[in-house]
């Protein structure tokens, strides 16, 4: 079995603590048995593992691609650590911020915050968005995992970090102002969550197929189309999610490479949704039964899609495709 294959198996078989499966602790336990921490992946693998883990837990696989990127950007711009890491880049309405020898604000949709070794948090300051890397130790009585009220991703835990009086000498400054934000490893990495993603479309399609055959309904005209319709779309995001990897993987990759992650993130989206409404179609009320294997899935891939400010994502991604020609190019021809 591979190093990847054993990572996938884990996570698959944490335990679980009811209709919303393993606690973030458990997968992380299971991330860190799985020895893909610390080692270097091919592209390659490094997809494979993305979805693998994605199509056993969305929270194991969120949890994983936040130390990915962690790791990168430690691996760019200062040096690796051992343990699970994770990145907390959302601001609340109190924007974390250098205030003198001190951070100050707070940080939201902080993934892991019960279960991570060390994370990478951006704050403002004149110069502009600096990283700064803190050992979770540093931030007890800092955590409120327990604030994360929504329906899906529970597992992540991704609740309130209060920063505010920080002391900076808690925190070891990564890189320098504004590197967090040089493309293409900025929104140039969000193929990986689109990668976890697809592991959850893949797992879902798998489900309805499964189902329909228990039903003997896998040849009646439109199961056989809405199941078409899955298979597809899951095909479409893959095709440009591993287009989007290997440009940005890619050595010496430039800035331009980070459209192709962008527009595979969208893609992946639209994607995603087309396989939900398929399948609730395909297997009507009974999925959406507690317990019934799609119905966690549903609700953690709903969330997980549901990133922030799409629609100018998108505006800005045509924006400088339109304004460049090599660019222009590349995607329209």
């Amino acid at each position: 079995m591979s190093r990847v294959a054993h990572a996938v198996r884990l996570v698959a078989e944490a335990p679980g603590d009811g209709a919303d499966g393993p606690p973030g602790a458990a997968l992380a336990a299971a991330l860190r048995a799985g020895g893909l921490l610390e080692v270097e992946l091919s592209t390659l693998d490094l997809f494979e593992a993305l979805t693998g883990i994605g199509a056993a837990s969305l929270s194991a696989g969120r949890i994983f691609e936040g130390h990915v990127n962690a790791r990168k950007l430690l691996d760019l711009y200062g040096s690796p650590r051992p343990g699970l890491g994770g990145i907390w880049g959302a601001d609340g309405p109190d924007p974390v911020r250098v205030d003198g020898d001190r951070l100050a604000g707070q940080k939201l949709f902080a993934s892991g915050a019960d279960v991570l070794d060390h994370v990478l948090v951006s704050a403002r300051r004149e110069e502009g968005l600096q990283l700064f890397l803190i050992d979770r130790r540093r931030l007890a009585g800092r955590l409120f995992p327990g604030e994360w009220h929504v329906a899906g991703m529970k597992a992540t835990a991704s609740g309130r970090c209060d920063l505010d009086g920080l002391p900076l000498a808690d925190a070891e400054a990564v890189g320098g102002p504004g590197d967090y934000l040089r493309e293409p490893h900025f929104q140039g990495g969000v193929w990986r969550y689109g990668a976890v993603q697809l592991g959850a479309m893949r797992r879902l399609t798998a489900i309805t197929a499964a189902q329909l055959r228990r039903r003997g309904h896998e040849a009646a005209p439109l199961q056989a189309m809405r199941l078409r319709r899955m298979v597809t779309a899951c095909e479409t995001a893959r095709l440009w999610l591993w287009q989007a990897a290997e440009t940005v993987e890619a050595p010496g990759a430039g800035p331009e490479a980070a459209e192709a992650s962008i527009l595979a993130r969208l893609v992946t989206a639209e994607a995603a949704v087309e396989v939900l409404n398929r399948m609730d179609e395909a297997l009507g009320a009974s999925s959406f039964a507690t317990g019934h294997p799609a119905e966690r899935i549903r609700r953690d891939l709903g969330f997980y899609i549901r990133q922030a400010n799409p629609d100018q994502l998108a505006l800005d991604a045509m924006a400088r495709i339109m304004a460049d020609p090599d660019r222009a190019a590349r995607w329209i021809g």
